[in-house]
């Protein structure tokens, strides 16, 4: 992890977002949901967690002006990119030596894995007097 982004304790799921906006570029919060294939307002979220530190910026889409654009500030774009592409490297390299039922099977844990944490992070209902 670049030292810029070390004491962020980020999480998978933020991984997954840095990389949906390193690769395909800025995007929407909608779009992003899709992406991800989980709701807006867990996009919402993660966004706000990386905006505040600088992280990401959002920008007023000038084609329509209700609309945010979130993108890699400027300043995080180069070591977010460096550390995307180490990880991206180790996949390949995991991901080939496995046959398609393992790749699935790994596939499937990590989006188990995704939902775990989502549900853990999740605030507990208080309970009622």
């Amino acid at each position: 992890m670049p030292p810029q982004l070390r004491d962020l304790d980020l999480a998978p799921r933020h991984l997954a977002l840095l990389a949906h906006l390193e690769y395909d570029g800025p995007a929407g919060v909608n779009e992003l949901a899709d992406r991800l294939e989980v709701a807006p307002t867990t996009v919402s979220l993660m966004v706000s967690e990386l905006a505040r530190p600088g992280i990401l910026r959002r920008a007023t889409d000038p084609s329509d002006r209700r609309r945010r654009i979130i993108a890699i500030a400027p300043d995080y774009t180069e070591p977010i990119r460096t550390w995307l592409s180490g990880s991206a490297t180790a996949w390949e390299h995991v991901m080939n030596n496995l046959s398609p039922t393992e790749r699935t099977t790994v596939v499937t844990a990590l989006r188990s894995y995704e939902t775990a944490l989502h549900h853990h992070a999740q605030p507990k209902d208080e309970p009622k007097a």
